[in-house]
Order: structure tokens, then sequence, then C-alpha cells
């Protein structure tokens, strides 16, 4: 009589224990919320991947174009050592004022000195 009582209850202590332990698990460190955690910086590494292949993609392009386009050699040269060709011109403007502290004069009925 005392197995038919015990072998029951035992089967409903365990499944409860069972049922216990992986309530822990699951709420735990390492549980569910350290999953979904993952899985978002997983997403995002893979984004930041995805990005990175592209420019670098772009950046191969620009050296190939660089490579064999006189044009795009001759565009980035002068850009970059601001080199000009024989009988161009350039023209250095000044700095502008700013332009707010001149309206905040004006506005304000006072004349500078």
């Amino acid at each position: 009589m005392l197995r038919c009582i015990l072998r029951p209850v035992a089967a409903v202590a365990a499944l409860v224990g069972l049922a216990a332990y992986a309530a822990i698990m699951l709420r735990g460190p390492q549980g569910l919320a350290a999953l979904t955690e993952k899985r978002r910086q997983l997403r995002a590494l893979e984004e930041e991947n995805a990005t990175l292949r592209r420019n670098i993609e772009a950046k191969k392009q620009r050296i190939e174009r660089l490579k064999r386009d006189p044009k795009t050699q001759e565009l980035e040269i002068r850009k970059r050592l601001k080199l000009q060709r024989e009988g161009e011109t350039s023209f250095v403007l000044p700095d502008q004022p700013n332009a707010p502290a001149a309206s905040e004069h004006s506005a304000s009925g006072v004349e500078p000195k």
C-alpha cells in the first residue's frame, strides 16, 4: 500500500522539482533575457559586418578607378594636393564675419562703434 502512494507522489515531486529548476534557469542570468540580448547583439554585429563589407567593396572599386582612369587620378591629386594646371588662377577669400553677431546689433538699435 505504501508503494502505491509513494510512486505517484515521487513522480509529482520530480515533475515539480524539474519545473522549478526550469523556471529558475529560464529566468536566471543565463536564461531567456540573456538569449534575447545575445540575439540582438548578433543582429547588430551582422549589420555592422554587412556595412563594412559594402565599404570595403566601394574602396576596392575606387582603388581600381584610381589605377586605371587618368581623369580620376588627376582629380584626386588636385583635390588632395591642391595643385593647379598651368594657366589656372586660384582665389583665396578671407573668412566671412559671423552673420548672427551683425544682426544682433541692428536688431537692438545699437550701432557698433
